[in-house]
């Protein structure tokens, strides 16, 4: 099925590409989420009117991701605190909803699906490298520092 994206979409294309994708993915997802429409020539015509004003949102939308980045980056080393056993092992784990609870008492705002753990949940005391995927086109990372509590 043959769907123009109104909005940037990470691995699949850009505003305005007009994109062939399974017919339920673009039913279920794209089309109801206001992220696409199916490609005929009425919605080409309406998109092209569009353009200007879509254009405009992907940009402000970026601006704002970058804005979001700066103030993450800027946070510098965050400190959670968690029960730990012998040999510095965590009862339990740190995970993304933690990690996210943890930024925003730093007064940054972050959805733990932005939150990128790509070897699973924290187990171990130290520091760790966080990504944080805040646009399609905007990574940023904070470090967390796992300390034991008594």
């Amino acid at each position: 099925m043959e769907v123009i994206l109104l909005e940037n979409i990470e691995n699949l294309g850009t505003l305005g590409d007009k994109v062939s994708v399974k017919s339920g993915f673009a039913r279920n997802y794209l089309v109801p989420h206001g992220k696409a429409k199916i490609a005929t020539a009425a919605n080409l015509a309406e998109f092209e009117a569009r353009r200007a004003e879509l254009e405009k949102a992907v940009a402000d939308a970026l601006g704002e991701a970058q804005t979001r980045q700066q103030a993450i980056e800027a946070l510098g080393t965050l400190e959670i605190a968690a029960k730990v056993g012998s040999e510095g092992k965590l009862f339990g784990s740190i995970g993304t909803a933690d990690i996210a609870e943890a930024i925003a008492a730093a007064g940054v705002v972050v959805e733990k699906r932005e939150i990128r753990l790509p070897d699973g949940a924290i187990r171990t005391t130290g520091e760790h490298v966080i990504d944080i995927h805040v646009h399609a086109d905007v990574d940023s990372s904070v470090t967390i520092s796992i300390v034991g509590e008594e």
